[in-house]
């Protein structure tokens, strides 16, 4: 089926409204999508409320954690970085034989960075792959950043790439990103620890957020095929941003009735 080019509604349905915002989020792909967590929203755990001046029950407090999902990691990995015998960078899975992920598919969920693509000569980018995709029928920017809520009694031995991108015209498959800046330090994530927070800023700014699980049509299909692949011939993709607004259909977000 051809992807029309033409707008099949005005450019105003766009422009921002009042009430809830509705940001739906689905997987990229259907094959072992049970595995993957759904995102939910920050609380924090064990919280005294006895005092009225409890931490827990500071309305700013309870502000910013009602305005963070968090997305949880689907995977016991355990990461050290090597190089070969020509000197060449690459990751090692220290778990062996007792990784529950398989080291073909680990592989296809690890990938490091070529190394001249590096912001630092010494601190190595690997990506984790992940099919988390979040879509907006509204302008709904969305921020990506380190969990910084939750405490590890061993930290991560470097720092998460955060970024941000305006989620109603450019939806793409989320990556953790991650720049190794102690390579004598093994990269450990556990299943089920939060990976991530995802932000979503709205207009106007105060606005609640309601997160959804939502469909796989055909015409978010055909929308992501328009825009996949970009980065591979593009170096700023926010330059196309304009043109993937006039070419998005009516509506992207198609909630999932769980009642049937």
């Amino acid at each position: 089926m051809e992807f029309s080019v033409s707008l099949s509604h005005p450019p105003e349905t766009l422009g921002p409204r009042d009430g809830t915002v509705v940001v739906g989020w689905l997987l990229s792909e259907a094959r072992s999508g049970v595995i993957y967590f759904p995102p939910t929203r920050v609380r924090s755990a064990e919280m005294n409320k006895a005092h009225a001046k409890s931490a827990s029950r500071c309305p700013a407090v309870i502000n910013l954690e009602s305005r963070y999902f968090e997305v949880k990691c689907p995977f016991d990995l355990s990461l050290q970085f090597v190089r070969d015998k020509e000197g060449r960078p690459a990751v090692r899975n220290l778990l062996g034989d007792a990784s529950p992920v398989r080291k073909k598919k680990l592989t296809q969920i690890i990938q490091l960075t070529a190394e001249p693509e590096w912001r630092y000569p010494d601190r190595p980018t690997i990506q984790l792959m992940l099919p988390y995709l979040f879509i907006a029928d509204e302008p709904v920017y969305m921020m990506q950043v380190s969990p910084f809520l939750h405490y590890r009694a061993e930290p991560l031995p470097g720092t998460i790439f955060g970024g941000r991108f305006p989620i109603h015209v450019w939806p793409r498959p989320l990556m953790w990103a991650f720049e190794w800046h102690d390579v004598s330090k093994p990269i450990n994530l556990k299943r089920g620890e939060p990976l991530f927070y995802v932000q979503f800023e709205t207009l106007p700014q105060d606005r609640a957020v309601q997160v959804v699980e939502a469909q796989r049509t055909e015409a978010l299909d055909e929308y992501l095929n328009l825009i996949s692949g970009a980065v591979n011939y593009v170096s700023q993709t926010f330059s196309l941003f304009k043109a993937a607004e006039e070419r998005r259909p009516e509506r992207l977000v198609e909630p999932v009735d769980r009642r049937r």
